[in-house]
């Protein structure tokens, strides 16, 4: 009987454990629906916790919805998030596109061993690397000049196809001229 309790103890906490590493892993993912389909990111809150818990908020909020690509520069990476005056549906501004953050606080820099490589995820920033806020971009190519310089949030997993079919912008600084959008994003499962 004794051995009978233990096993029931022992399987009752490990579907306990099991359910509650579950839940956490089912808000791990970001799915970004674009023009052509779905980019699932796999994000990193062991790596980024504060940084991921923002994009997270901010998706739950429905703020990332319809934000524009405002800088896409062709083998480097795709920018989006500027949920300020990046959104295409209300409040764009092409001029300003890229200097807004959300109204919640700056984040401090969360840098990591982790390297730009094709898919990764990173905050975008200005000079002060304590200054990520909703901004984001994604990783045409490798980038190891990147490394330790930028917090690394995710890694595409699925429709990285997909980011390659990003309209790219013009020039030095990749600005785009009727940019494309994140239509819908949101967090869960894969």
């Amino acid at each position: 009987m004794k051995l009978f309790h233990f096993a029931l103890a022992g399987f009752l906490s490990l579907a306990a454990f099991a359910g509650s590493a579950l839940s956490a892993a089912a808000d791990d993912f970001l799915t970004i629906q674009l023009k052509d389909g779905p980019v699932v990111i796999q994000l990193m809150p062991d790596v980024a916790p504060k940084h991921v818990a923002q994009i997270e908020a901010l998706a739950k909020k429905g703020a990332y919805d319809n934000v524009a690509f405002h800088r896409v520069i062709d083998g480097f990476m795709a920018q989006t998030g500027d949920v300020k005056y990046g959104n295409m549906a209300k409040g764009y501004d092409p001029q300003k596109a890229g200097t807004g953050s959300s109204d919640l606080p700056d984040i401090p820099a969360e840098f990591s061993k982790v390297p730009f490589t094709r898919g990764t995820v990173g905050m975008a920033r200005a000079q002060d690397p304590n200054s990520a806020n909703s901004q984001f971009f994604i990783m045409f190519a490798d980038g190891d000049f990147l490394n330790g310089q930028y917090t690394v949030v995710g890694k595409v997993v699925s429709g990285m196809e997909l980011v390659d079919k990003i309209k790219r912008g013009e020039g030095q600084n990749g600005e785009v001229s009727n940019p494309d959008r994140m239509v819908k994003v949101t967090v869960g499962k894969k």
